[in-house]
């Protein structure tokens, strides 16, 4: 086997069939990134700000919040070349890429895995609730979905850069990712490919069998409520959670279990997963939470944001 730092530099060549439109796209992709960066922060602010939020519930979510922070910085590359810079990223910052890509991404499934036994224990558990979600629960349960994920992301690139790059150094997409550097390597791949399908899939659908089971659990749960308000302010604590899995394992499924893969395609919904998921988040937890909005509405009305009458109307909905 030949030595796999052979290549020491890779070019990104940017999302397929977008040429020309290098400065729409870092207008539109920076925009969604500040826009990401503003609605995460706020949410953090609203959350330690506020007393009443510091439950179990918005302490998985301030961790998602700054899982989405991040998230989008792993295709910061991609504005850098956009901005008319160079394409050439090194060997260790494609490594770094492909590291917390899947790092940040593996923490977010195993994160709404547990915000959805949150919402499990509080609907159908709800004497026991602060009992079996202590502080010391939430913690080992947070440091776990950090661990997997660790775990799980240098599996993943360890088995990706085991083989060695002797050939070609161009990247046919806008961040190095597992089947664009498969590509370029000097070896039979077959093998590595099947472990590395079977390992990016079985972990997404072991958390969705958990977070499905927790809700079938739930419904059967609200469905046992009498009264019509009491199964609507129930189900109010878990429609965010379950538009925000939604989000998430849409683009999980189209991007590495499709059996015929498709660059331009592929590229589109990994934009989506990257900068427009992170960005929709704050707003699918604060629009229909009325104790974040309202604790928006205390951060952000001493500083002159946002009319009064926006968030009084919003706060009704």
């Amino acid at each position: 086997m030949r030595n796999a730092s052979v290549v020491t530099a890779f070019i990104l060549l940017g999302i397929p069939h977008t040429h020309g439109l290098e400065a729409t796209l870092f207008v539109l992709f920076l925009s969604f990134y500040v826009l990401t960066l503003i609605g995460n922060l706020l949410i953090l602010l609203a959350i330690v700000s506020s007393s009443r939020l510091h439950t179990p519930m918005y302490f998985f979510l301030c961790k998602l919040s700054v899982c989405d922070i991040f998230f989008p910085s792993v295709s910061w590359k991609m504005l850098f070349y956009l901005s008319g810079n160079s394409r050439a990223v090194s060997y260790a910052g494609c490594v770094s890429q492909l590291f917390f890509y899947h790092f940040l991404g593996c923490t977010e499934c195993f994160l709404y895995t547990v915000m959805a036994y949150d919402r499990f224990v509080a609907v159908c558990h709800p004497l026991r609730y602060t009992i079996i979600m202590s502080h010391r629960a939430c913690a080992i349960l947070a440091m776990g979905t950090s661990l997997f994920g660790c775990v799980q992301a240098t599996f993943l690139t360890t088995l990706t850069f085991q083989l060695p790059y002797c050939g070609p150094n161009e990247v046919d997409y806008y961040f190095c990712d597992i089947p664009v550097m498969l590509k370029l390597a000097c070896a039979d791949t077959s093998a590595l490919e099947m472990v590395g399908l079977i390992s990016v899939g079985l972990m997404p659908l072991t958390c969705f069998l958990l977070i499905l089971t927790s809700y079938c659990r739930i419904v059967y749960s609200i469905l046992q409520i009498r009264s019509a308000e009491g199964r609507r302010r129930a189900f109010s604590t878990c429609s965010a959670h379950l538009a925000a899995i939604l989000l998430f394992y849409m683009p999980v499924v189209l991007i590495y279990l499709r059996p015929t893969p498709s660059p331009w395609v592929d590229a589109t919904v990994q934009v989506l997963n990257n900068l427009v998921t992170p960005m929709l988040n704050p707003l699918i937890y604060s629009l229909r939470n009325k104790e974040v909005k309202s604790s928006l509405r205390r951060v952000l009305r001493p500083l002159g944001f946002l009319p009064e009458q926006l968030w009084r109307s919003a706060g009704d909905t």
